[in-house]
Parts: C-alpha cells; structure tokens; sequence
C-alpha cells in the first residue's frame, strides 16, 4: 500500500481541475466515498487529458496520503 504521496502535488477538487485543465497533471488520486458527481467530472477530465487514476479507499485515508488532517476527494500529483 502507498504510505504517502510523493512528488509536488495539489489537493482538493476546484485545485485538481485547474491543474488538469491546465494540462499541469501526471497521476490523479480519487476518494471512492467522495460524492458521485465530484468523481465523474474529475474522472472525464482525466481520461481527456490521458491521465492515469489511482483510487483510494476514503477521503480520510486521501487527506493523511497527502500529508494534511482532513480529508480529502481528489488530488493531483503534478508533472516536475
């Protein structure tokens, strides 16, 4: 299992659009407990932008493998 998500990164789903739709992305990284409509639009934006997806069992377990106290419905780990 992942212990923490390497590599610069953004959280949150309005930041993970931005990048995405800025052509900014590399690996997005989805709650399955986040809410349907969140997870589809960010689904659909990535498969636009050929982006890879790696699912996470809930947002708690997102936020702590993105280094942050709270949970967490997407994040986005951004091209070097």
């Amino acid at each position: 299992m992942i212990q923490r998500i390497e590599g610069k990164k953004v959280i949150g789903v309005k930041q993970t659009t931005k990048a995405i739709k800025n052509g900014e992305g590399k690996v997005i990284y989805i709650a399955k407990n986040a809410d349907t409509d969140i997870i589809q639009s960010i689904e659909e934006l990535g498969k636009e932008h050929s982006l890879d997806v790696v699912y996470v069992e809930t947002m708690k377990e997102l936020g702590r493998l993105c280094g942050i106290d709270v949970g967490a419905a997407a994040a986005l780990v951004l091209m070097e």
